[in-house]
């Protein structure tokens, strides 16, 4: 029978993992968490009183991607198809959820393991360099639960931003190299546009990138770009306390508004939704659009993620960020409900937004 765990399940979640794995245990500390405050579920297989298997998926809010996070089965039931059950609810509850993909990671000499996945449907799409406590590597692997739905992607060759405060360059750059494969992406280029496009946004470190630093970075190299905010003032400036730090904001941007009259781009003040974007993506426009970090990694900060594609419901993107806990796999082609992107399409107490539309130059 399968079932969601509860608490009263610890001791037996605790047994079968110490009979199943002899290091990368989960801890009695990690599955209280994962049973109570976590944005998991764990389900079990049990007979007669007896937990034969569990298995924990976990869910981003910042996409629509869910992560089979760990799945046991005790070495005497093994054989019995509990593992393929307890995938198939996995997978059931994650689209039930709203999420459409389901990745996971497996040793790599796991064969039998990964003979099962791919039986399931699941593909093999990197590997994961020492992953595991013993420096052994891990095959990741995803899978589609929604293979009715067909997307309108662009082909966006993925750039990770190297520093915190990049992100709007390298997203940027993957729309110039998408729109013109010969645009390089490279870390000079890279710096070079943060130099050229800083808001001096002072915080606690170095400043990042504006909507009007880009859209000047972006008409500089020979591309077309419209862009979207909602407020005309200068931006940002509610997220610094002190006055001559305003006072820079607020000087830096008038000057940018000044050169970006010169060079005519155009600005609109008001919203993009996601069907706005939509819109634009389909005449051949890819999207940059300024977001909060705080729905994908519970950071109050603003970030610049780039579209890659739509269907009827939802949107898919690429994040220039990425750490430890969130591989550039993870970020490639996410895909998130239209309706929770626009909600996170916002940053700050004023809910500033911006977006920047970058297209191929007019012949």
């Amino acid at each position: 029978m399968l079932r969601p765990a509860n608490l009263t399940d610890l001791d037996g979640l605790i047994q079968l993992e110490t009979t199943s794995f002899d290091s990368d245990q989960i801890s009695r500390r990690s599955f209280r968490y994962l049973l109570t405050k976590g944005k998991a579920e764990t389900w079990l297989d049990e007979e007669s009183g007896e937990i034969r298997g569990y298995a924990i998926v976990l869910f981003n809010s910042g996409t629509s991607s869910a992560r089979l996070y760990s799945i046991a089965v005790q070495p005497q039931s093994r054989g019995k198809g509990i593992a393929e059950r307890l995938i198939r609810k996995i997978e059931e509850t994650s689209l039930e959820k709203d999420f459409i993909y389901l990745r996971l990671e497996v040793r790599k000499d796991n064969l039998p393991a990964q003979n099962l996945y791919q039986k399931l449907g699941y593909k093999k799409i990197e590997i994961v360099k020492e992953y595991y406590e013993d420096k052994m590597d891990a095959q990741r692997f995803e899978k589609l639960l929604a293979p009715h739905l067909n997307p309108d992607l662009a082909r966006v060759p993925y750039y990770h931003q190297t520093l915190d405060f990049t992100c709007g360059p390298a997203a940027v750059m993957m729309a110039m190299h998408a729109l013109e494969p010969r645009f390089e992406l490279d870390r000079k280029t890279e710096l070079r546009i943060w130099r050229e496009a800083t808001t001096i946004f002072m915080t606690s470190g170095h400043g990042g990138c504006g909507p009007y630093g880009l859209a000047l970075a972006v008409k500089k190299r020979g591309f077309d770009v419209d862009l979207y905010v909602n407020d005309e003032g200068p931006l940002f400036l509610d997220s610094v306390r002190d006055p001559e730090k305003k006072e820079v904001l607020r000087l830096v941007q008038e000057d940018f508004r000044s050169e970006i009259d010169k060079l005519g781009i155009t600005v609109h003040h008001g919203n993009l939704r996601a069907l706005d974007l939509k819109e634009k993506f389909e005449e051949g426009g890819i999207p940059v659009v300024l977001i909060s970090m705080y729905k994908m990694i519970n950071m109050k900060a603003p970030h610049w993620v780039i579209i890659t594609g739509f269907d009827d419901k939802y949107l898919y993107f690429h994040d220039p960020y990425t750490d430890i806990d969130r591989p550039p796999s993870d970020c490639t082609y996410s895909p998130i409900l239209q309706k929770d992107f626009e909600r996170m399409a916002r940053y700050g107490k004023s809910s500033q937004k911006a977006a920047l539309i970058i297209k191929r130059p007019k012949t």
